[in-house]
């Protein structure tokens, strides 16, 4: 594999992003378990070849010049490199898809009818639950 597949537009290549690795927290001591299996990503969104001028500049807009990644789930460096590579992909994704504005509608006949009701429902419970005047 030698590009990652973010969207069926954006393809990044490998040597895109920067690998760095490190300890993972959790128990130890006395230098156990001192493998570096914690694993992080990044991508340099300004330099990046790979991306087009809009793609570009949505990610800016949205994530920033460098997104990162970190995965220290697992006990193997090779399964992490994994779940970051993954986590990335997904945030690339997430940050490139084009939103669809919303359109105002206006509400039916009947959610009015309904909204009327439950509010005229909740009126007469709390009409209910006065003191009753002198006169009752």
């Amino acid at each position: 594999m030698s590009e990652l597949r973010v969207t069926s537009s954006c393809r990044i290549d490998l040597g895109e992003l920067e690998w760095h690795t490190s300890r993972s927290g959790g128990p130890g001591g006395q230098h156990a378990n001192t493998s570096d299996t914690r694993v992080e990503v990044r991508f340099d969104v300004e330099e990046s070849a790979s991306l087009g001028p809009r793609q570009r500049a949505r990610l800016l807009e949205r994530l920033g010049p460098v997104v990162r990644a970190t995965a220290a789930d697992s006990r193997s460096q090779a399964r992490n490199r994994e779940l970051a590579l993954e986590r990335l992909r997904s945030k690339l994704a997430e940050g490139l898809r084009v939103q669809t504005p919303r359109r105002a509608t206006r509400p039916s006949r009947s959610a009015k009818q309904r909204r009327l009701d439950t509010k005229h429902r909740r009126g007469e419970l709390k009409r209910r639950r006065q003191r009753p005047t002198r006169d009752d």
